[in-house]
């Protein structure tokens, strides 16, 4: 075919659809080789048009849609936090044991730069996409990741999300608000009432419900006194906050949440900078159960999240032909500690 320089241009999936009749997702599936069918009449005008324009497939597209390419992409959030970079490694562990490779993605907590790694990786044709990145609040560019999302999956693709319910996907999730409920209400009827929680200065929607879930598993048990903030969302943005507090408002306090573990530890850091015992002076609390907490004195309370279950079923998803797959919620549950001992009465 020509193109505007008179030049002659390679026939494109577009060209074949447009001379068959048929939307350019059908002409893919015929001719890409996706396990979809596609009407018999549909599926013979696609390959007639094919053969009149000379039309060659793309051959990486094609081992795609057969579920013959070897790697899945995995897009994270930072590689240096220890949760994604513990995620990693499981959902590689996982990959690995049935031959696949992982490649990794990090968007820098980027709504812009996610979308554009997709756009990058639809080009790649991995076998699936993982994304294990936390969702944002509101993002301005939802539905272009949607729209790429699908036109990779239209090709054959498969696209898994972790613990994210902002986008139309097959989702592995674990419940952030429940697991945040449930911890507040045990650590109430340990005796906490005056409550410090640290949410994330970046507008995620995991954190944000990781907060919703603390302050009502506290409301529930009858303790109004608590103070929510949102430092950066960081070990050191967490230890910077606590070292910006009054005295008066440090000696107020009997318990510190934050919504990671990493943020628990700098705002650990953080008291015991000020002179503060723990768990003797306040309490402090996270969320992860992340496996460096194993060398934490004092042992810190936290919800755990079974990551590799979480990895291993959406390494099921993210391979399986079964089209059919309905809402996975992996637990996440408290885990009480030395931490946050009973308050004497």
């Amino acid at each position: 075919m020509l193109g505007d320089s008179g030049m002659r241009r390679p026939v494109t999936l577009d060209d074949v659809a447009r001379a068959a009749g048929v939307s350019q997702p059908t002409a893919s599936r015929v001719l890409n080789g996706s396990s979809r069918k596609v009407a018999e009449s549909y599926r013979e005008r696609v390959l007639e048009a094919a053969r009149e324009l000379g039309y060659t497939p793309n051959l990486p597209a094609q081992a795609m849609a057969r579920g013959t390419s070897r790697t899945i992409a995995l897009v994270i959030s930072l590689i240096s936090d220890p949760y994604f970079s513990a995620m990693a490694a499981e959902i590689m562990k996982q990959a690995e044991a049935i031959g696949l490779h992982v490649s990794i993605a990090v968007t820098e907590r980027q709504a812009d730069r996610e979308l554009d790694l997709i756009r990058e990786l639809r080009g790649q044709q991995p076998r699936a996409i993982i994304l294990a990145g936390t969702g944002y609040v509101d993002p301005p560019s939802a539905q272009q990741l949607v729209d790429e999302l699908h036109r990779y999956e239209e090709t054959g693709g498969r696209v898994v999300l972790i613990s994210r319910s902002d986008l139309p996907f097959e989702t592995v999730d674990f419940d952030n608000h429940e697991g945040s409920r449930q911890l507040a209400r045990e650590l109430a009827g340990l005796g906490y009432e005056r409550c410090l929680v640290l949410g994330s200065g970046t507008p995620l929607l995991s954190m944000s419900q990781r907060v919703e879930g603390f302050v009502t598993g506290l409301a529930e048990s009858g303790v109004s006194d608590t103070r929510v903030h949102h430092p950066g969302f960081s070990w050191a943005g967490a230890r910077d906050y606590i070292l910006s507090l009054t005295d008066a408002e440090v000696r107020d306090l009997q318990l510190v949440f934050a919504v990671t573990d990493d943020m628990a530890l700098g705002a650990l850091a953080g008291l015991r900078e000020r002179g503060l015992r723990i768990p003797e002076d306040v309490g402090v609390a996270g969320f992860d159960d992340i496996s460096t907490l194993r060398d934490v004195v004092p042992k810190l309370t936290t919800v755990h999240v079974a990551l590799n279950a979480v990895a291993q079923e959406a390494i099921y998803r993210a391979t399986t032909t079964d089209t059919e797959l309905t809402r996975r919620t992996v637990p996440a549950y408290p885990v009480l500690r030395d931490s946050t001992p009973p308050i004497r009465a």
